[in-house]
C-alpha cells in the first residue's frame, strides 16, 4: 500500500470543530484513504454515499431531527461523492454547526456543483484537501527516489493514477477505461453538457496545445463552437480536475502578456490516452511538452500538500521573451526553466530580473528534477 501524504494532515484535522472536504480526480483513491483515515471508528461512525440513491433523497432535503435520528450517538459521518448530493452544502452545515461532538468527513471529484451548493455554506465552517494522482515524493517514499527516477519514462507517458501505477503492463487499457468513462462521468451528466463530441472535440485539441498559450478564438474555430462555450467548457474541465489553467505573469512592463493562459493536463496519461499515442520517449517529438507537463503538475502535487498559498505562473512578452514556470508567494519570484538536457543552459531575461524582487533562479532537467520535487 501506497501511503498518501494528506493521510497525516487529514487525520490532524480530525474532531477540530469543522467538516473535512476531501476534493480531486475520479479514481485517484480518496474513498481507499479515507477508509483508512477512519478504520480506527469502524465502530463509531456512519458511511453515507452518494452513489446510493435511498442517502442522496436521505441528505438532499434532511432536517435537523431527521439527521440526529440517522446519525444517533455517532461521532463520525462520512458522506463519499458527495457532489452528487442536492443542497448537500446545507445539510452538513447544519451538522457542523448543530452536532458540535460529530466529526464530518466529505470526498467530491468535482468541483462544480460542490462550489455552488457547499463551499458558501460551509464557509469558514471547513478544512478543504486536494488530492492528486500519485505524487513523485509519494512514490519515492514508497520505494526511493533513485528507483522512481527510473521509472521517469512510464510517468511521463502512463501517468501516475493509481491502478495505471500498479497495473504494469496494463497501463494503456487501464487509461483507456479511464479517459473513455470514469473520468468525464460527472460532466456528461451535468445538465449543461449538451454536446459530448464537442467536448471530447476540445480535450483533443487542447491536447496537442500542450504547453503553448491557448486561444480561446482560435479553439472555437477548431471545435466548431462560440469563444463563450469553449471557455466553459474549459472552466468546467478544471472543475472536474482534468485540466487546469495557467496564468501569464505581469505586473508592470508594458509589452508583458496579460491575458494568455496555458493549459495543462494533472495527469500525463490521461492527455496521452485522449490522443492515443503511448509512444516510447524517444521516438516522439512532444517530448518537450510532456516533461513540462510532468513538472509543473508535479510540483504542483508537492506544493499543495505542503500547503503553499502563493501564486503560479508562465512569463512572456511580445517580443518572444519568456520563462516556463513563476512561483510567487509573499512578495517574492522564483523562477524556473524546464530542459530535458541536463547540459542545455538557459538565460533568464534582464527584462524581467530588473523588473521584479526575483528570490530565485532554476533550471529543471531529468538530473535534478527529484530535489526539485523533494525540498
Amino acid at each position: 500500500m501506497i501511503e498518501r501524504i494528506l493521510k497525516q494532515r487529514i487525520e490532524s484535522r480530525l474532531f477540530k470543530g469543522k467538516a473535512i472536504l476531501l476534493m480531486g480526480p475520479r479514481q485517484v483513491g480518496k474513498t481507499t484513504l479515507v477508509r483508512q483515515i477512519v478504520s480506527p471508528y469502524k465502530d463509531d461512525m456512519i458511511w453515507l454515499s452518494g452513489d446510493d440513491a435511498n442517502d442522496r433523497v436521505r441528505l438532499s432535503s434532511a432536517g435537523l431531527s431527521l439527521l440526529k435520528s440517522l446519525i444517533g450517538r455517532k461521532r463520525l459521518v462520512v458522506v463519499d461523492e458527495a457532489q452528487r448530493i442536492d443542497n448537500i452544502g446545507l445539510t452538513l452545515k447544519l451538522m457542523v454547526d448543530h452536532l458540535k461532538e460529530v466529526q464530518v468527513l466529505a470526498t467530491g471529484s468535482s468541483s462544480f456543483e460542490l462550489a455552488n451548493s457547499l463551499n458558501e455554506p460551509l464557509t469558514g465552517r471547513k478544512y478543504e484537501f486536494l488530492m492528486f494522482p500519485l505524487s513523485f515524493g509519494e512514490m519515492a517514499a514508497h520505494a526511493n527516489a533513485f528507483e522512481e527516477t527510473g521509472n521517469l519514462e512510464n510517468r511521463l507517458i502512463y501517468g501516475s493514477y493509481p491502478e495505471v501505477v500498479t497495473s504494469l503492463g496494463e497501463e494503456k487499457e487501464k487509461l483507456s477505461l479511464l479517459s473513455d468513462s470514469y473520468l468525464y462521468k460527472d460532466l456528461l451528466t451535468y445538465e449543461k453538457i449538451k454536446k459530448p463530441v464537442l467536448l471530447s472535440t476540445l480535450l483533443k485539441a487542447l491536447a496537442l496545445q500542450l504547453g503553448n498559450e491557448v486561444s480561446y478564438n482560435e479553439l472555437a474555430q477548431v471545435v466548431g463552437a462560440d469563444k463563450q462555450t469553449v471557455e466553459h467548457y474549459i472552466d468546467l474541465l478544471e472543475k472536474t480536475y482534468i485540466v487546469f489553467r495557467l496564468g501569464a505573469f505581469s505586473r508592470n512592463i508594458r509589452n508583458e502578456l496579460k491575458k494568455s493562459r496555458k493549459v495543462y493536463f494533472y495527469d500525463n496519461g490521461i492527455r496521452n490516452a485522449i490522443i492515443g499515442n503511448f509512444t516510447p520517449l524517444e521516438n516522439r517529438t512532444d517530448k518537450g511538452a510532456l516533461w513540462e507537463n510532468y513538472l509543473i503538475s508535479e510540483r504542483w502535487k508537492k506544493m499543495s500538500y505542503q500547503g503553499f498559498y502563493g501564486h503560479r505562473y508562465f512569463w512572456r512578452t511580445t517580443q518572444q521573451q519568456e520563462i516556463d514556470y513563476l512561483e510567487e508567494a509573499d512578495g517574492n519570484v522564483a523562477a524556473f526553466e524546464f530542459k530535458w538536457d541536463a547540459k542545455a543552459s538557459a538565460r533568464f531575461p534582464k527584462t524581467f530580473l530588473n523588473a521584479y524582487p526575483v528570490e530565485a533562479t532554476k533550471v529543471i532537467n531529468h538530473e535534478n528534477y527529484p530535489a526539485w520535487l523533494l525540498d
